[in-house]
């Protein structure tokens, strides 16, 4: 998904998600260990994958895993093993990573299919251009638009079907034109 297509500027995201991040990190420590806080901090990490891309959401989630850590540590939490707080720690990162991967690869996906669609779109229109009646001339082989106008065939295809004209003779023709023009092609 492209910038363009989102309702919130970048210069909005980058503070919103800071923000969100400092206020989840304050009522995790103010609530203190007891209560958890923990799936929370999965929107900063989701705002960032979907608006700004996996790199910066995994900055984000690494963000977010050390505000939980110091969160966790000031309010008091302590563990029977340091291990268990760096466990603990790392299972909440990777959790913060993988759904940034996620997210990131959802939005690439649904921009992907879009530029499909959009694609298949102007082919369909193309088509449908192309398939009905078209009102030609038939003398000049000129073809009336839908302005009215009468147009070089070969422009006007060219300009609705992505094809370009090479012009020759077919052999019937050069035949017809080498008469016309008083020049014998047969073999002697």
């Amino acid at each position: 998904m492209n910038a363009n297509e989102r309702s919130m500027p970048l210069w909005v995201v980058w503070p919103t998600i800071f923000a969100g991040i400092v206020l989840l990190g304050v009522v995790d420590w103010l609530t203190g260990y007891d209560l958890n806080f923990f799936v929370f901090y999965f929107l900063p990490v989701i705002l960032a994958a979907w608006r700004i891309g996996l790199g910066s959401s995994i900055a984000v989630a690494v963000a977010c895993g050390f505000v939980w850590a110091g969160a966790d540590y000031a309010s008091g939490h302590t563990y029977s093993s340091y291990v268990f707080a760096v466990w603990n720690t790392l299972i909440r990162l990777t959790s913060f990573i993988i759904i940034a991967w996620l997210v990131s690869k959802i939005g690439h996906l649904i921009a992907a299919e879009r530029a499909k669609v959009d694609a298949l779109r102007k082919a369909l229109a193309e088509v449908k251009l192309l398939e009905g009646l078209l009102p030609i001339c038939a003398q000049c082989k000129k073809i009336k638009d839908d302005k009215g106008s009468w147009r070089q065939m070969e422009a006007y295809i060219g300009e609705h079907a992505n094809v370009r004209f090479s012009h020759g003779y077919c052999p019937e023709c050069a035949k017809r034109a080498l008469e016309e023009a008083g020049i014998d092609n047969t073999p002697a």
